[in-house]
């Protein structure tokens, strides 16, 4: 065999040699990515976006103005459930424009009440006992949750931190008013109770009164928080704006007061030890 020949088969060794990979060479099957790693894209064409969408859902089904389950489940923990679907949280003015109210003339809105303070008992005194407020707050509860809208401004009683939601079917004649007085307070994404919470019903029997009463609350280390709440009660034909406040300022100065006075009581206790 000549010189030219040996060549010539070495040249095809090495070109078969080099199409057949090695072991060593061959590339790993490409591994399919997850769904949250790489972008989707509709291979069906009309089909919606959300029907390939990948990720945390921000909104629930069936949702509209007025109908937010979240809210809906803090309200049923007040005790009033919206069955016409239709509850507003109205926390500044743009939500007035989406429960369809008008944005308040002036903000903010000074209210004297004083004239009203008197008309507003306090539950166990001589004026209100217990027995009749438990019986029109349950009663303005179960109204409340029949009507066909309800308008819930959210806020700060005006000066404080101590924060407030009324809930009641009076729209365009309380709640931008409501919501001119009360200092703004941060929405958050998810609503929790306040310590006042007021119950204002129109087209209902006259009534005034407001009741405090210490519950019990798991602070940020887990350990049992004595706490006073306060609910208000205002029922008639047209409730007004100032009882509606009479009864707010009322509830938190009796708040303030029972404040001062576990924090005097806690500090005796530790002065004693």
């Amino acid at each position: 065999m000549n010189t030219a020949t040996i060549r010539t088969l070495a040249r095809g060794a090495a070109t078969r040699a080099a199409a057949r990979p090695s072991p060593q060479t061959v590339a790993a099957p490409s591994m399919r990515l997850l769904s949250s790693a790489a972008p989707q894209t509709s291979s069906s064409p009309g089909l919606p976006d959300s029907v390939t969408r990948v990720g945390t859902v921000s909104a629930f089904p069936n949702e509209y103005p007025g109908q937010n389950y979240v809210f809906n489940w803090c309200l049923n923990a007040d005790g009033v459930t919206p069955l016409k679907k239709s509850a507003f949280r109205i926390c500044k003015p743009l939500d007035l424009k989406v429960a369809g109210l008008d944005v308040p003339k002036t903000s903010p809105l000074k209210v004297n009440a004083k004239g009203e303070r008197g008309k507003v008992p306090e539950a166990g005194s001589d004026q209100l006992d217990f027995d009749a407020f438990d019986d029109a707050l349950q009663s303005a509860k179960d109204a409340l949750s029949l009507s066909d809208s309800l308008f819930c401004p959210e806020g700060h009683v005006p000066g404080t931190r101590t924060g407030v939601r009324v809930i009641s079917n009076v729209g365009a004649e309380l709640a931008p008013d409501l919501v001119a007085y009360l200092d703004r307070a941060p929405k958050g994404e998810h609503p929790t109770g306040q310590p006042i919470t007021c119950y204002v019903l129109a087209g209902a029997e006259e009534f005034a009164g407001y009741a405090i009463e210490e519950v019990e609350e798991t602070g940020d280390d887990g350990a049992k928080v004595a706490v006073s709440v306060a609910s208000v009660v205002v029922t008639g034909k047209k409730p007004t704006l100032k009882r509606v406040v009479a009864g707010i300022e009322l509830s938190a100065e009796g708040l303030e007061a029972d404040a001062k006075e576990r924090a005097e009581k806690k500090a005796a206790e530790e002065k004693g030890e």
